[in-house]
């Protein structure tokens, strides 16, 4: 019987670590996976949406997911994200993960075509036949993904015995108790929004992996342990200033995760780089964004935690 109790917990999605001149830095790769082991978090996810993974080759997602388990393997639950748009990278990435020693892989559907469910169904599974020991997590994000996890695809996918998880992306919080409800009590279900976590975990979500909660741990994890122990009437007004601040974070130019990374070095002085484009970074009148945000969060901390 699979154990979730891993995946229970907050789980940030990991932001890429840039040098100065755009490639993957493994000092400051390695310096943010210690960071947020010290913050207290129950695990990272590693090369998703924030990691900006889309925007990578397979070298440089390597390197990231050897520099974070170098950093925190065996101290913090690690999902791999590896999902490239063909699928042999993606296996490539697979194999490459389960013998680094990730606690599950995740993978997107294919984007841009079109493609029936049982192509996407066996494009997840020949991703997860290539790591055998390791379990698989189905990353469900229709909104940008342009497909949604049904449940005749779901279910599916229930067949492959390594599959443990969903990462619920989808806005309807109603998609987390189906996918609970279909995969058991043994079964993984993530809330991914992070602007509907209090609602994800009050209808039955088993842990949260959201691009925001690297910037704003404490407040992430207050959220989690005051809804786990029931007091949704006290999370209620800290997701309200988590959403305030997301607002402030999406308000500038640059990319948000441009302006995140600008606040965490104006909060802690880590210096993660910038973005790689074709995402924006941050101009010059971004400043007062970052510095609204990095107040916001101060205040916030200050207030809840």
């Amino acid at each position: 019987m699979r154990d979730i109790g891993k995946y229970r917990g907050i789980i940030p999605a990991f932001y890429a670590c840039y040098d100065d001149k755009g490639a993957i830095s493994i000092e400051r790769t390695k310096a943010w996976a210690r960071y947020m082991l010290d913050a207290g978090v129950k695990g990272l996810y590693v090369c998703g949406s924030s990691g900006e993974c889309i925007y990578q080759g397979v070298e440089d997602r390597k390197r990231t997911l050897e520099a974070v388990m170098d950093a925190v393997g065996g101290k913090l639950t690690v999902i791999a994200h590896v999902a490239c748009n063909n699928t042999a990278d993606s296996v490539e990435l697979a194999r490459h993960a389960e013998a680094l020693g990730v606690d599950a892989i995740a993978a997107i559907p294919p984007i841009y075509f079109h493609l029936p469910e049982r192509s996407i169904a066996k494009y997840w599974n020949d991703i997860s036949a290539a790591a055998p020991k390791t379990d698989f997590v189905i990353y469900n994000i229709p909104q940008l993904a342009g497909v949604a996890l049904t449940m005749p695809l779901f279910r599916e996918m229930l067949k492959n015995p390594r599959v443990a998880g969903v990462k619920n992306s989808s806005m309807p919080i109603q998609d987390i108790q189906m996918f609970k409800a279909e995969g058991g009590e043994n079964f993984a279900v993530f809330n991914g929004p992070d602007e509907q976590i209090v609602g994800g975990l009050a209808i039955g979500a088993d842990g949260c992996i959201g691009g925001t909660y690297g910037v704003m741990p404490e407040l992430y994890l207050k959220i989690y342990d005051l809804c786990r122990a029931g007091k949704y009437d006290e999370a209620r007004p800290i997701q309200y200033a988590c959403n305030d601040i997301v607002a402030e974070l999406c308000a500038g130019k640059g990319h948000m995760y441009a302006l995140i990374k600008a606040v965490i070095k104006a909060r802690t002085g880590l210096d993660l780089g910038g973005v790689r484009p074709p995402l924006a970074n941050t101009e010059p009148e971004d400043e007062v964004h970052v510095q609204a945000a990095a107040s916001m969060i101060d205040e916030a901390i200050k207030k809840y935690c």
